[in-house]
């Protein structure tokens, strides 16, 4: 048998803040690699994989310094999310990978 346990956290407002944060800078660095695939693609009609944005984001992280405020953990997975996205796309056939807004919340 098998249980699941929801938990409710409260965090204080320096928590608050990390996390505004760390949601913030990852949908930052989700849509600035999208936009850069696009544009790559439209250009060369080359596309670049996760690897190279990995690398890439380290050179992003160095050119915005508040990027290093968050944990690397979910910039990183950002990334990953969006090569699932286009793996997706690619093979499944689902609707091209949309830009993250800040309006509408997953949480909602």
């Amino acid at each position: 048998m098998e249980r699941a346990y929801r938990f409710r956290i409260y965090p204080n407002q320096k928590q608050c803040d990390l996390i505004n944060k760390t949601f913030g800078c990852s949908r930052y660095v989700y849509n600035y690699y999208l936009d850069k695939k696009i544009k790559l693609y439209n250009e060369s009609h080359k596309t670049i994989n996760f690897y190279e944005c990995s690398r890439d984001l380290t050179i992003l992280k160095r050119e915005n310094e508040w990027l290093k405020e968050v944990d690397k953990c979910s910039l990183q997975n950002s990334l990953k999310d969006l090569e699932a996205a286009y793996k997706n796309f690619f093979s499944r056939h689902t609707g091209f990978p949309k830009y993250k807004t800040k309006k509408k919340s997953r949480m909602a």
